[in-house]
């Protein structure tokens, strides 16, 4: 009897010991499923990846259920060192390593105005309807940081719906905007609730408000600074000790560790680990990847991008299972017609808050740049506007960290808010998700024949023969030359600053860094 007792601890103890594998193996045979799935859906016009994955991990919720005896609905635990650890890096990262920096450069003054200013203004809203709005529908339990971080948490767009339909060669304004704005955005937002976690909350002021702002600027400069340091240290090395004629497993093998590591140092000195991975992968493209073989580089592109592919169906997927979790549901308290309420508020405010600045901005954008060829036009403005209303992987991860505690909702009204955000991702994704590109088509008609849209404003020959002040040059000629840059900076400010900046990195930067000069091709 004791033989078979012992045997059976045995049994019990081998059983959970190879639970976590099991999990891990029915998940990653699920993502295998979804990839295949989405690649059969490729030519839908309703449904794209991030649909896919959802709606898959919805089913899959529902057999776990039934299996587990409706106590839960996914197989992995979420956490936020999940999410902002493994899976919001490589995301980052190809978002910078693949970008077309000359259009982000070009738009970059609209991109931060969108990214930036855009955030203050959402948050705002958002912060101020939650807070008139939930005690009138008997929802309260909420502090002054839970509001302040809910404005924060629905101001992080998810773009990738919106990405998936547009096109960089087709549509390149639209979808520099789009993009760059995603990523600034997502950075924007969760800089901004970090610096809402430090603030004394009982305190809001002037004052208070002012070290809020000072605080956003100084993590946006130093971790933008970091993310160069980490890129151009890169490009020295690859450049300097030439890894390639041993191996070229090295060149990809330094070039990850490199933008993981900037990562992980943002985050060690309580930095914005978002910024400082995506300005290290645009630095590293710009200058490391003409370092390395051909090999290489074809290699690291598609390494980059299967990494950031996998971990946004991986978030999905997840997604769509959390949203039936028992436990969160059975801890909301509110009535079914206070919650409906709360969500499509909620969602009110998001769109309210995108147009209050998507819709101005654009205007001022068109002002300021008024050179530019092609203008944001209002149909533009419209799939800008729409583009930012889906949420996503960062306001979950964002939610969780506010409203849990050691990985475990402690309180009704935190549940609430996590469900709410679950919910609200859901019907942002889907709905909106679903009406994306028969929005686009019927907007963007034959973009791809628009020859208007893609072409590229030319700067005027006096923009490139204005040379850099010269030692050589009598004090005379430097200050007319002076006076003519200046007037240029007044009156095209991006155009100037973009044509010095590319005299400046090709005399300066690639002799050192590398990469192309400016007459010889660059990929």
């Amino acid at each position: 009897m004791n033989k078979l007792m012992e045997i059976t601890e045995f049994g019990r103890s081998l059983s959970n010991d190879h639970a976590p594998v099991v999990s891990i193996s029915v998940f990653l045979a699920i993502l295998c499923f979804c990839l295949i799935v989405g690649h059969l859906l490729e030519e839908s016009r309703w449904v794209n990846e991030s649909i896919t994955a959802i709606l898959i991990g919805l089913l899959s919720g529902i057999v776990i259920l039934c299996i587990t005896k409706w106590k839960s609905s996914h197989i992995l635990q979420f956490s936020e060192e999940l999410f902002f650890i493994y899976l919001l890096p490589p995301i980052i990262f190809n978002a910078g390593f693949q970008v077309k920096k000359k259009q982000f450069f070009h738009n970059f003054l609209t991109i931060m105005m969108f990214g930036v200013i855009g955030v203050f203004i959402s948050s705002s809203i958002i912060t101020a309807g939650s807070w008139w709005l939930f005690p009138t529908l008997g929802f309260v339990g909420l502090t002054v940081r839970d509001y302040l971080a809910l404005g924060t948490i629905f101001s992080a767009t998810d773009t990738v719906c919106t990405l998936q339909v547009l096109h960089q060669d087709e549509t390149p304004l639209v979808y520099s905007l789009v993009f760059g704005e995603g990523v600034v955005n997502d950075a924007t937002s969760i800089v901004l609730f970090n610096a809402i976690q430090k603030i004394d909350v009982e305190n809001l002021d002037g004052k208070a408000a002012l070290r809020i702002i000072g605080s956003f600027f100084y993590l946006f400069t130093t971790s933008t600074t970091l993310g160069i340091t980490a890129g151009l240290l890169t490009a020295v090395i690859l450049k300097t000790l030439y890894f390639g004629k041993h191996s070229s497993v090295r060149e990809v093998a330094l070039m990850v560790l490199m933008a993981y590591l900037s990562y992980i140092l943002a985050e060690l000195l309580e930095l914005s680990g978002i910024l400082t991975v995506f300005f290290c992968g645009i630095f590293m493209s710009h200058y490391a990847w003409y370092n390395v073989t051909d090999s290489s580089r074809i290699t690291t592109r598609h390494i980059f991008e299967m990494m950031s592919f996998v971990a946004e169906t991986f978030i999905f997927l997840y997604v769509g299972m959390d949203a039936l979790d028992i436990e969160k549901w059975k801890m909301n308290k509110l009535g079914f017609w206070t919650s409906l309420g709360i969500y499509g508020f909620l969602v009110l405010l998001i769109l309210l808050g995108r147009a209050a600045f998507v819709f101005p901005l654009s205007v001022l954008s068109n002002y300021m740049n008024q050179c530019r060829a092609p203008s944001i036009t209002f149909k533009h403005q419209v799939v800008i506007w729409w583009a930012g209303l889906m949420r996503g992987a960062v306001s979950i991860a964002l939610a969780f960290k506010q409203f849990t505690y050691s990985g475990v909702t402690w309180d009704p009204a935190c549940a609430t808010m996590i469900t709410s955000t679950i919910i609200v991702v859901l019907f942002t994704t889907l709905v909106f998700g679903f009406l994306t590109k028969p929005l686009i088509q019927h907007l963007l008609p034959c973009h791809g024949t628009n020859n208007n849209s893609s072409r590229e404003p030319k700067s005027p020959k006096e923009d490139m023969i204005l040379p850099l002040l010269s030692f050589e040059e009598s004090t005379t000629t430097n200050l007319l030359r002076a006076k003519d840059s200046l007037s240029m900076l007044l009156d095209r400010p991006v155009y100037t600053i973009h044509s010095y900046w590319r005299r400046f990195d090709d005399t300066y930067m690639r002799p050192i860094f590398g990469g192309p000069l400016r007459d010889q091709p660059e990929c």
